[in-house]
């Protein structure tokens, strides 16, 4: 069994990886994901079926669907995207080919936020949806595997005592695929509680400003965390803030920031003080489908910085 895990080649230097069942891997440039049967933007724009809102499948173009809205000229809608940039290829018991695991997130125009794991198979040369199960509301996908040919995902979900807005308990859920579908196994694997600590042992590097703006292929700018510090490269400075968590799970305050003091060209300097300014402004963080996302909030602007993780020790 042969599985392969693909990030979107952002950068230039982005990286995937080919692991055998031995968990031996090997690396492949992005380019080498030209010459795959699978691609982001195939998945992107595939038909998904089984969702709550919408009865009949949707298309998803660049991503993204909505429906009519409930009332006539209402505000008010039912809407489908796609969620993160990375997904298992494997395969999954039941199936004869491989397949994909995507997660998509469904919306009906209130707080709620409904994600769901979807399987895709290329069937025919046409990526095919052929099962979907619902993660459950707001729930948080911080890793996905194809692991014996059963789909495993490490979720941050609402525990017993838990407002559904800030889940925080951490759980591995696993499904099957049967012939009648896509199965979950009876209890979930709870893990333990949200915490910083979480972060710890994984080297993060910045993918997007905020969720439609992407950062710059170059300089590199990453964050990691130990023992109540942040710390990484800034883009030409190394940095690092002293950081706390709040009263809700995710909540999180950084404190100033110190750092060395190099001096680069002036765009590089731009990039790095933005950094640091909305990092400082930092508010929460969570995860979407094994990104790290941080939310800020500075001069009156709100905004989320999106992190994939970096190949290499923190």
């Amino acid at each position: 069994m042969q599985i392969t895990l693909f990030f979107k080649p952002v950068l230039s230097t982005t990286l995937i990886f080919a692991c055998l069942f031995t968990f031996q891997c090997k690396r492949l440039h992005a380019t080498d994901m030209l010459n795959t049967k699978w691609s982001l933007a195939a998945l992107k724009n595939t038909t998904y079926s089984g969702l709550k809102a919408a009865p009949a499948p949707v298309k998803l173009v660049d991503g993204r669907w909505e429906g009519a809205p409930y009332v006539d000229g209402g505000a008010s809608r039912p809407s489908v995207h796609f969620v993160g940039d990375h997904y298992p290829i494997g395969k999954v018991a039941g199936n004869a080919a491989d397949a994909a695991v995507v997660f998509l997130a469904e919306s009906s125009g209130g707080s709620g936020r409904l994600v769901y794991l979807a399987v895709v198979e290329k069937r025919n040369g046409v990526l095919t949806n052929t099962a979907t199960a619902a993660l459950g509301d707001r729930v948080q996908v911080r890793d996905v595997r194809i692991e014996n040919g059963a789909i495993a995902v490490d979720v941050l979900q609402a525990g017993p005592q838990d407002a559904a807005c800030c889940p925080g308990e951490l759980a591995t859920r696993h499904w099957r695929l049967n012939a009648t579908g896509i199965v979950a196994s009876e209890t979930a694997d709870r893990t333990g509680r949200l915490s910083l600590d979480v972060l710890a042992d994984t080297a993060w590097r910045l993918r997007a400003w905020d969720v439609d703006e992407p950062a710059p292929d170059a300089p590199e700018i990453t964050l990691s965390y130990d023992n109540s510090r942040l710390a990484g490269s800034a883009g030409c400075n190394r940095y690092f803030a002293m950081v706390e968590a709040g009263d809700r799970p995710g909540d999180l305050q950084v404190g100033p920031s110190g750092s060395t003091r190099m001096i680069c060209p002036e765009a590089i300097m731009a990039i790095e003080q933005r950094f640091l300014h909305q990092l400082s402004g930092a508010t929460t963080f969570a995860f979407m489908a094994g990104q790290l996302a941080i939310s800020f909030e500075r001069d009156g602007r709100r905004g989320t910085m999106h992190f994939n993780r970096k190949e290499g020790r923190p």
